[in-house]
């Protein structure tokens, strides 16, 4: 039972490139994914017929029923991601886990109307949550985790991104809500109002249902606006940088652990820095040691 155990932890897990079992269970559940992504998209449409409705409606539950059956089993072998924690421990700190969450907010809004007695508006809005089976795929998609890594590093610098673009927001609105508010009481009749404004006109978006008539207004709408050409950029350049950082470093890391044929130690199987000859440890041990050590 234990290998048993075992061996479903590492097929559930991402993918290794010698485990063909554990990528095609990736694969299938990615497409289980896509495949739920599209009927939700499929059912909101007119010409959906009660026939196709039906189908949709048995893929759900099918894709539920395998969604469950994996979380289940995630909790099962949860003991494996840290085993020191033991099987209890491993299995609850797996379910308050970002990952844990976001499994079981794929499959609760289908049970959630069988369990409680909900108005019929709210089930429509758990249907609609649905959506985030989506969320899955950052577990099984490289590039999507790799995403989340980046915004992990460089959270320290996007959270100050996000401060400054809302300190400027509500200074924006503040100081337009005191320019325009005399001129356009309707447009502009508190500092809520005018934070729609300061959003648009930040965002360089410029609906232009929401403008500034007096010199004042039209002043501080442009710098806003020019300000704002930067304030986006900058959260861009922040998440760039950051997967060029971490492309590289796995680059790098990839040559490290293959070094090149004829630059390793025959003795010890450590690779040899560029240029340093290969040394007999038995006639010359202090220059093994000394390589080694540099």
């Amino acid at each position: 039972m234990e290998s048993l155990r075992r061996r479903l932890y590492e097929v559930l897990e991402r993918a290794r490139d010698d485990d063909p079992l554990s990528s095609a269970v990736d694969i299938a559940i990615i497409c289980v994914i896509v495949v739920n992504a599209v009927a939700i998209i499929v059912e909101t449409l007119p010409w959906v017929t009660p026939g196709l409705a039906r189908a949709l409606r048995g893929l759900e539950v099918a894709s539920v029923a395998l969604f469950t059956v994996e979380y289940l089993l995630r909790l099962w072998t949860a003991r494996y991601r840290r085993p020191a924690q033991g099987g209890v421990a491993g299995a609850l700190r797996f379910a308050v886990s970002p990952a844990g969450l976001i499994d079981l907010l794929a499959i609760i809004p289908f049970y959630l109307p069988f369990l409680v007695g909900v108005d019929l508006r709210i089930v429509r809005v758990l249907r609609i949550a649905r959506f985030l089976r989506l969320l899955k795929l950052g577990r099984y998609i490289r590039s999507v985790a790799l995403f989340g890594k980046v915004l992990r590093d460089r959270r320290d610098e996007l959270l100050i991104t996000v401060m400054m673009t809302a300190l400027l927001l509500l200074v924006a609105s503040i100081l337009m809500y005191y320019i325009e508010g005399d001129a356009q009481s309707d447009k502009f009749p508190n500092i809520l109002s005018s934070l729609w404004w300061a959003v648009v006109t930040l965002t360089t978006i410029g609906y232009g249902d929401v403008v500034p008539v007096t010199g004042w207004g039209r002043l501080l709408s442009g710098l806003v606006a020019v300000m704002g050409i930067g304030l986006v950029a900058v959260p861009t350049g922040i998440v760039s940088s950051g997967f060029i950082e971490e492309l590289a470093k796995r680059r790098n890391a990839g040559r490290e652990e293959t070094p090149p044929a004829g630059r390793v130690c025959p003795h010890c199987g450590r690779p040899l820095a560029d240029g340093r000859p290969l040394v007999d440890p038995i006639a010359a041990p202090s220059a093994h040691l000394d390589q080694d050590d540099e």
